[in-house]
């Protein structure tokens, strides 16, 4: 993972120069912090790591320690504005003349991390105006990083040996068509909600996965999934980075109808989500891998004369026989 020599995800926003496995290592350094937290806490101290923030979220050292590194070190290096789920929200008056901007979490899954069950990540994704271009996810517990950039190719996968042979793969989303039986539909671990099953229902025989945070978006990205319904309360860090990855990786993020605890999301139904907005709640959301209508083709003979039906294997002898006469009466005549 180190960006010295990589030539991967180098890229211009607004004229400054970016590479997103430089973002990707401050992403990692983000999540050796966590996993310190994680694995060196004794277990009888662990409830004693998180407290309830004024949203009634909960916010541990593990959180708070990830984001001071990943703002400091953003700073250091690229002069964009960052929005952080930890650090007091900018107005939108300032906000809404940002042209650039970074969107970060630098726990996303918390509850799964007081769960102990390895399901978080690190999220850093990059704005253009109200779309993510380009997004890193660190997944701290597995050592495993994904990033991706709009306009240079597929995002990777990427995972951090110890003996320092990374592997290191292009993924790509899993082509469908929606009346397929047997798709692999995500939801959330911690967020089920009646909407979410409403829209599994119309599908037939689906096979059912639950992940916590933005490793559900992945899933998709990497075409472990087909389908991924959010239709529960979100907000634009939880997602951007990863909405990103997806969208590099042939897949859609796109808004769905519904409401929650009155933030409607600034609904524009079907289109992907917006980020930015004066309010940074999201709508409900889909993410799809790649839908596509199949089509059948007949089967057609091909006619290497232009002589209409007949087969192609005839014309191919037909043409052998009158190749080798052809040479034969050239080598009497010689």
């Amino acid at each position: 993972m180190e960006a010295t020599n990589s030539t991967f995800g180098k890229f211009s926003a607004g004229g400054v120069d970016v590479s997103i496995d430089e973002v990707a290592q401050i992403a990692k350094k983000a999540g050796d912090a966590i996993m310190k937290v994680y694995t060196e806490t004794p277990l009888d101290n662990w409830a004693s790591i998180a407290k309830s923030k004024g949203d009634g979220s909960p916010l541990t050292i593990a959180d708070k320690a990830a984001n001071d590194i990943i703002c400091k070190e953003l700073a250091a290096k690229y002069p964009f504005p960052i929005m952080s789920e930890e650090n007091a929200m900018t107005s939108f008056a300032e906000r809404s003349a940002w042209k650039y901007y970074w969107c970060v979490d630098p726990l996303d899954g918390t509850k799964e991390f007081i769960k102990r069950n390895g399901q978080f990540t690190v999220n850093i994704g990059l704005v253009e105006g109200s779309t993510p271009i380009a997004g890193v996810v660190y997944v701290p517990a597995t050592a495993v990083m994904y990033k991706g950039v709009k306009g240079l190719g597929p995002p990777v996968r990427e995972t951090d040996d110890p003996l320092g042979y990374d592997s290191y793969k292009s993924i790509f989303c899993a082509r469908f068509e929606e009346t397929d039986p047997n798709l692999k539909i995500v939801a959330s671990a911690s967020h089920n909600t009646p909407e979410t099953e409403q829209f599994i229902a119309k599908y037939t025989t689906p096979s059912l996965q639950s992940y916590g945070s933005s490793l559900k978006l992945l899933m998709v990205a990497e075409g472990r999934a087909h389908v991924y319904p959010r239709l529960a309360p979100t907000m634009e860090w939880d997602t951007c980075a990863a909405h990103a990855i997806v969208e590099c990786a042939g897949g859609e993020v796109l808004q769905f109808p519904g409401t929650y605890d009155g933030h409607p999301g600034d609904l524009d139904e079907g289109k992907p989500l917006r980020y930015n907005k004066k309010d940074v709640h999201n709508p409900f959301f889909v993410v799809y891998g790649k839908r596509e209508a199949k089509t059948t083709r007949p089967k057609k003979d091909v006619d290497l004369t232009g002589g209409g039906t007949t087969k192609i294997a005839t014309k191919i002898i037909v043409v052998i026989v009158a190749g080798a006469a052809a040479f034969f009466a050239f080598c009497n005549a010689v």
